[in-house]
């Protein structure tokens, strides 16, 4: 049995992101995507957050104004429409001058064994997590190679490399995501503009819980070395080093944010 670790403190803002305009989809909510914004924001970033929830949306601003002091701007996006990730670009622009900073958080999962998946269930999953991602992509680096400088960072999984019963679409999808990003890292780099991935395993949070059983999360907090699962902030910590100056000559890599076991 392996103990559990404790959660390290929350980290203090060293202001990693400071006078950097960031923008970050799939953003409402409890998940790694509102806790990556709230972290930007900390950081010292100005935001814009999107969500397909306008409601939960408007909360999340809410929420990071009240952490903050200051209310990051919105926009309503469906990340499998052309249209709305257009819209998400040009309102981008308008409310941030320019865009330094990507993070391509949108995602959708599910379980279901290969023998009983619809061709909706499979196209549903790869469009919202992988098909998404190159219209993002290709809706923002034109920008980004206009001022030869930007930063993507792109939400994988270590199921891209690993493999779990019912997963195969979320999986295939997220394998995808590390095979966009390092091609495309490769197209951008002589613009200079890079883009890289995080590969989280378990990071816990309130939807999480709603939509997997007790038995299948005990499950998965066994293959944790630490005993225990991350934490969304720590996996927007990541994100965090991935956007900032830090990380620098990283491109094209997937950074493993997990304690998973082999």
């Amino acid at each position: 049995m392996t103990a559990t670790s404790p959660v390290p403190p929350y980290p203090e803002a060293r202001g990693l992101l400071k006078g950097k305009t960031v923008v970050i989809t799939a953003a409402a909510g409890t998940g790694i995507g509102f806790s990556a914004a709230l972290r930007a924001a900390e950081e010292g970033a100005t935001l814009l957050i999107s969500d397909f929830h306008e409601r939960r949306l408007g909360e999340s601003a809410d929420r990071i104004a009240e952490k903050v002091g200051q209310r990051p701007a919105t926009f309503v996006c469906d990340v499998t429409s052309e249209e709305n990730v257009q819209g998400l670009r040009d309102a981008a622009l308008k409310e941030l001058g320019h865009v330094d900073v990507l993070i391509n958080n949108a995602g959708l999962g599910g379980e279901v064994p290969v023998v009983d998946m619809t061709d909706d269930q499979w196209s549903r999953v790869l469009d919202v997590t992988l098909t998404s991602l190159f219209r993002m992509t290709r809706a923002f680096l034109p920008h980004m190679y206009e001022r030869r400088s930007g930063v993507m960072v792109n939400n994988a999984s270590v199921l891209g490399w690993r493999a779990q019963k019912g997963q195969a679409h979320y999986a295939a999808a997220k394998a995808g995501v590390m095979a966009f990003t390092r091609c495309s890292a490769v197209e951008a780099a002589e613009y200079g503009v890079r883009i890289n991935a995080v590969a989280p395993s378990l990071a816990m949070h309130p939807f999480l819980a709603k939509v997997t059983t007790e038995e299948a999360l005990a499950e998965l907090v066994k293959r944790e070395a630490f005993g225990r699962p991350a934490e969304v902030w720590e996996v927007a910590n990541v994100m965090m080093f991935l956007a900032s100056d830090l990380s620098s000559y990283l491109t094209g890599e997937i950074i493993s944010c997990s304690s998973q076991r082999a």
